[in-house]
């Protein structure tokens, strides 16, 4: 069973009708908030009957929040609702207006760059510099609009997809496929994007996850269980905390961010894992992703005060999150000939049980005791901007 939620060119807007399963105890349905910031923001509701997820359409499908077993899936950001990008100022504060929209659990970072603001240099094949254009925070993708969101049950599981273009005259036409999907009853949901060079000229690519946790799995003692090959502080404020790089204190008022980057291990079929557990081991949030595509591993940690937005992000990312010009440099941007594509995955999975909380961190244990494991007290040359 299908149903269209969106498709601008044939004038489809559904808000009245939704998909059903499971004695309707399951169901996909769109609804269109109204007033605020938040004026003509779509918000798809995807519900497999235990976990729930809310998919934002007009910013780049991201995932905004969750709730399973009664269990809220988010982080309290000062944004305190979904933001219509009509009022994201991108060059705000220097090049980081994103933050004014940013409150989401799963947030996509890209398509054309993502990491830090500052300005590009871009040169010809006899090393002149041809354009030298300022990249914003994070990208575009994440501000941007679906044109097309198409929600499906198919057996027993149920899913949303949305097409979401980032192109412009003169600056390429990257497109975006996401596909949200989650079996019945189940407290896991995957993604799979497909991202299409559709311009007549290679274009470079690169996306990063900001995947965001906060209370009740982010606590003072909570534990991120994660398998890695390599692990650097990406500055001095991080290696200030290299010590307790995977462990979380409570909230504090006035800490500054610290982030550490990865080259994350992963197992026979090729993913790699990142978990955060909560002090018990008995709540958990996994996010399991697949390096083929997904080569790199960020971990944000800003446990600042509650009303400050106390948080942690697990970011896999086809790039560190620098400047575009560090990754071009270091050989980790991806070019795109005309017509190509490349896919990524991630799976996710939200525990409320110690005993199914345990199963997923022995399994992330096993995998970082056969994988030697580097960290560095001091930011690693080539990784860091």
């Amino acid at each position: 069973m299908k149903l269209q939620l969106i498709d601008v060119d044939k004038g489809i807007h559904e808000t009245q009708n939704r998909i059903t399963a499971a004695a309707g105890t399951a169901s996909i349905g769109m609804t269109r908030l109204h007033g605020g910031m938040s004026d003509g923001v779509d918000v798809v509701t995807i519900n497999n009957g235990r976990l729930q997820l809310k998919l934002l359409p007009t910013r780049g499908m991201g995932v905004w929040k969750g709730e399973i077993d009664s269990v809220p899936v988010q982080w309290n950001s000062p944004v305190q609702r979904p933001v219509h990008p009509t009022w994201v100022d991108p060059m705000r504060l220097g090049g980081i207006g994103w933050v004014d929209g940013f409150n989401e659990l799963i947030v996509r970072c890209g398509l054309g760059w993502h990491g830090a603001p500052g300005k590009d240099r871009i040169t010809d094949a006899a090393g002149n510099v041809v354009a030298e254009p300022f990249l914003t925070l994070h990208g575009r993708i994440a501000n941007l609009a679906a044109h097309s969101v198409t929600a499906e049950l198919q057996e027993d599981w149920l899913s949303v997809t949305g097409v979401v273009d980032e192109g412009c005259l003169f600056g390429g036409w990257l497109r975006l496929e996401s596909t949200l999907r989650t079996r019945l009853n189940s407290g896991e949901f995957e993604i799979i994007d497909t991202v299409t060079n559709l311009a007549g000229t290679p274009a470079e690519s690169e996306i990063l996850y900001h995947c965001n946790i906060g209370e009740p799995f982010l606590n003072e003692g909570s534990v991120l269980h994660t398998a890695v090959r390599e692990l650097a502080p990406r500055n001095a404020r991080a290696a200030e905390g290299i010590n307790m790089w995977n462990l979380y204190e409570g909230p504090q008022t006035g800490f500054a961010e610290q982030v550490y980057f990865a080259d994350p291990a992963s197992d026979a079929a090729g993913w790699g894992s990142s978990v955060l557990a909560d002090p018990e081991s008995e709540r958990a949030f996994a996010v399991h992703f697949h390096t083929s595509t997904l080569p790199w591993f960020t971990l944000w940690k800003n446990t600042g005060a509650r009303q400050d937005g106390y948080v942690t992000g697990l970011e896999p990312g086809s790039t560190f999150p620098n400047p575009r010009q560090i990754e071009r440099e270091q050989g980790r941007l991806q070019m795109l000939q005309p017509g190509q594509s490349t896919t990524y995955r991630l799976r996710f999975e939200v525990s409320t049980t110690k005993a199914r909380t345990r199963q997923i961190l022995d399994a992330v244990t096993a995998l970082q005791v056969a994988t030697p494991r580097t960290v560095h007290e001091q930011p690693k040359t080539g990784w860091a901007s």
